[in-house]
């Protein structure tokens, strides 16, 4: 057995990088999956098209049926396509991760001295990147079609950024999961089962007050409708007088957007790390 000097034990394949190493191993990552992009455009074509279709489809189609009191439909569901949209861009870690297994990339990364973590950070890092570009998007789109911001520029720099720093902790949840599937097609199975529940039992198109009980009591516990309601509250998307629900979520949405980012991470960060040696040790 021989240990090189970078300090990757060969026989056991120990790897205990410095920080500044670490931060190299994360970059390097990071830079792959977006070289990934520029030479596959049709993910960021995608990515594009679709919050474009969405913002369109919702304002024009459903915005002379649905009436937002003392407040334009349009205003009222921009938050909800803005959640919508970050929280499925961050089931590409989970399809990536389920194709580098299938594919033996993951392999070929075990048997380099890099850092275990740095793959998931970088696979995660291009999910941002990627909802980076849609929530500009998104922006334009909607402020072309009449959305505007209504609060101060750093109260709505704080709405993207929770939206963004969501979707990112979320992109480890959806990283584990694809790293737990079988094969690379149930992944986008499963992440439909989850988010679609999420993202279309919520407030995000419909006030959660015309909702039927059981359905209003799970969209007010909803994570991504106290994103939406933190989303609009940033903005200034929320109507003067408009009656607040009396549950604690959505009176305090952006406190429990950040309590739930910090879960997600404490819990599937170590998750993630510990699962991706498992399946790269096979």
């Amino acid at each position: 057995m021989t240990t090189t000097p970078a300090g990757l034990d060969v026989g056991h394949r120990e790897y205990h990088p410095s920080l500044a190493t670490w931060l190299s191993d994360g970059w390097i990552t990071t830079r792959r999956n977006l070289i990934k992009i520029k030479r596959v455009p049709d993910i960021l074509v995608f990515t594009t098209l679709q919050p474009i279709m969405f913002v369109l489809l919702f304002t024009y189609v459903y915005a002379g049926v649905i009436h937002i009191p003392g407040s334009s439909y349009t205003e009222f569901i921009m938050a909800g396509i803005f959640a919508q949209t970050v929280v499925f861009g961050s089931t590409y870690s989970g399809s990536a991760m389920a194709n580098d297994l299938k594919d033996g990339i993951i392999d070929r990364f075990r048997t380099l001295p890099m850092s275990p973590s740095s793959v998931l950070v970088g696979r995660t890092n291009g999910d941002l990147l990627i909802n980076t570009i849609s929530m500009a998007v998104m922006m334009t789109t909607g402020l072309i079609v009449g959305w505007r911001i209504r609060s101060s520029p750093l109260e709505a720099v704080a709405a993207v950024a929770l939206l963004l720093l969501f979707a990112y902790a979320l992109s480890w949840v959806m990283a584990f999961i694809g790293m737990s599937v079988r094969s690379p097609e149930v992944i986008n199975n499963v992440s439909f089962l989850i988010l679609f529940p999420l993202t279309f039992l919520s407030n995000a198109f419909v006030p959660s007050s015309t909702l039927p009980t059981p359905l209003r009591v799970f969209a007010e516990y909803n994570p991504v409708s106290a994103l939406v309601q933190a989303a609009r509250e940033l903005f200034g998307n929320v109507p003067a007088g408009t009656p607040v629900s009396d549950v604690w979520t959505q009176q305090h949405p952006v406190l429990t957007v950040l309590m739930g980012i910090a879960i997600m991470l404490i819990v599937f960060v170590p998750l993630s790390i510990r699962k991706f040696r498992q399946v790269s040790s096979r």
